[in-house]
Formats: structure tokens, C-alpha cells, sequence
């Protein structure tokens, strides 16, 4: 039997993975459908067919495992149905967590579908001694309990709704790797340094400042560099500001002042005098000739 690699996204962390699927049966982006993954059965929901390059994109460490069927009528009431007994679950769990006065914050439970395990995710400041909890939890519950610490950026994620643009959270929305930001980003893209603009709702900076950030990098090592010394229509004079989006610098001008130019309009001066120093030389050997 054929069979065809689909690209899903299952569980509260929104987690990414490719699953086969007959070729018989086609499946469209936004179907709802039953996974089977290294945590148990899980429903998903089905993003693309996964492609040579969006497999090669998303790396070797994800996990093949493969579609048990469309979801039907009956999984989506089962799945109400978890949802709403997670809410129990969690109010006990952080019940339990204070009888023992574990210094933890619990975030959110997350029982599978299939029912093999139930994810516990809490914050905490280092390592936490969990283990008689896990004991209690899981001859409560009957089932295998996996105790997740994560960090505030995770915890947006499992909460969070909307952010300052008015748009999902990106971190819950489709976000895989939390990719590290930096302040430099912000001041390179000339955004607002007040920490309130630029943090988004887990008080760390916006991930959004990282999707332009390499198109700057690049756009910026193509412009002379401040400080440099430049020759334009105007004059000579010496860089002191890029405006990287539209590709121009701004080069003060003893004569004139302050003055924006387009990249394409002017030219460094030192490489003036290499060319100048070249033709002269050359000169000097036809003459010599």
C-alpha cells in the first residue's frame, strides 16, 4: 500500500510531526484527524503534505509515526469531553501540590486523548523532587502521569490568546523553536527600546523581532559602513545612519549638512582612490612603453 507524509500539529505545546496516511484517502489542510504519537493517540490537525524540503526544513529529530483515521462526530464529543475534565484534574492536581507544599506553579494538565498519560506542566526556580507526588497522581488517576517543567515563555504558549497586533500569540499559533532575541535586534530595526512596546505576554522580547532580523544583517553589510568616508553629488562627506528598508544612508556634509542618499548613489571614497591609484599606474607604464 502507498502512502503519503502529512504534516500535523497535536497537543497543548502545539507540537509539529509528520504522519503517512494512504494515498487512497487524501487529506486537506485543516482536517482533523487521529494521530498516533510516541505520547499515544492524539488529535491533530493536518497543515500540509510534507514535501522533500519542508521535511529536510523541520530537521531528522522529527518523529514519523503515522494517521489512524479522519476524526469523526463521536471523537470530537470525547474530546469536549477531556477537555472538560482537565479543568478537575488540574484544580486537584494543584490541590495535592499544596497538601505536600511542593514550591511549584502548576501551568496546565494535559490528558491525553487516547488516555496512556496525563502531562503535568508547572514552573519552578531549579529542580523539583516530584517523585512522591507522581506516586499519589497516578494511583489517583490510574493512569501514567509525566511531570513537564517549562519556562515563562512555554507557559505564554499554553495560555496565552492575543497579542499586541491583535493576532493569535505566534508562540501558540504555529511557533516551534524559541529562538533567542536579542535587545540588538530591536535597536537595529529602529523599533522603540521602552521595554513595555517591545516585550510581548511572557515579558520577554516580541519573537517577531527575529523574522526580519537576518533581511537587516544582510541588507546592512551592503551598506558603507558608519563612519565611513563617502563621495556623493553633493560632496564629499562621512556616514553616520542607515535607513536598511529602503536602502539608503544618511552622510553628513560639511557644506550642506545632513542629507539622505540612495546606496546606489554614492561611493566610498577610499575605493575612489584605489581606482584612481590604478590608473595611474597605468599611465605611468604606457608612458615608460
Amino acid at each position: 500500500m502507498e502512502f503519503v507524509k502529512y504534516v500535523a500539529r497535536y497537543g497543548a505545546m502545539r507540537i509539529q510531526g509528520i504522519f503517512t496516511f494512504p494515498v487512497e484517502e487524501r487529506l486537506r489542510h485543516g482536517d482533523r484527524v487521529v494521530v498516533h504519537t510516541l505520547r499515544g493517540h492524539e488529535v491533530g490537525v493536518i497543515l500540509c503534505v510534507a514535501t522533500e524540503e519542508i521535511e529536510a526544513a523541520m530537521g531528522a529529530d522529527v518523529v514519523l509515526d503515522r494517521v489512524i483515521r479522519l476524526a469523526t462526530s463521536g471523537d470530537e464529543a470525547e474530546l469536549r469531553r477531556i477537555r472538560n475534565i482537565e479543568r478537575e484534574e488540574f484544580l486537584r492536581c494543584r490541590e495535592v501540590v499544596g497538601q505536600m507544599n511542593i514550591m511549584m506553579d502548576l501551568v496546565r494538565v494535559e490528558h491525553i486523548f487516547g488516555g496512556e498519560r496525563m502531562i503535568v506542566y508547572y514552573v519552578a526556580e531549579g529542580r523539583i523532587d516530584f517523585r512522591e507526588l507522581v506516586k499519589l497522581l497516578a494511583s489517583e488517576f490510574q493512569m501514567r502521569i509525566e511531570m513537564r517543567q517549562i519556562g515563562v515563555r512555554d507557559e505564554t504558549r499554553l495560555l496565552a490568546d492575543f497579542g499586541d497586533c491583535g493576532l493569535e500569540v505566534c508562540c501558540n499559533l504555529y511557533l516551534n523553536d524559541m529562538s533567542p532575541i536579542s535587545m540588538k535586534m530591536a535597536k537595529l530595526q529602529k523599533t522603540t527600546l521602552d521595554p513595555n512596546k517591545v516585550s510581548g505576554r511572557c515579558g520577554r522580547l516580541k519573537c517577531c523581532l527575529r523574522y526580519e532580523h537576518d533581511h537587516y544583517v544582510e541588507t546592512q553589510k551592503k551598506l558603507p559602513p558608519i563612519g565611513a568616508e563617502v563621495i556623493t553629488v553633493a560632496g564629499e562627506g562621512k556616514v553616520i545612519g542607515h535607513e536598511l528598508l529602503v536602502n539608503k544612508v544618511w552622510v553628513e556634509i560639511p557644506e550642506s549638512g545632513k542629507k539622505l542618499f540612495c546606496a546606489a548613489a554614492i561611493r566610498l571614497k577610499w575605493d575612489l582612490i584605489e581606482i584612481q591609484g590604478t590608473n595611474n599606474k597605468n599611465c605611468t607604464n604606457n608612458e615608460n612603453e
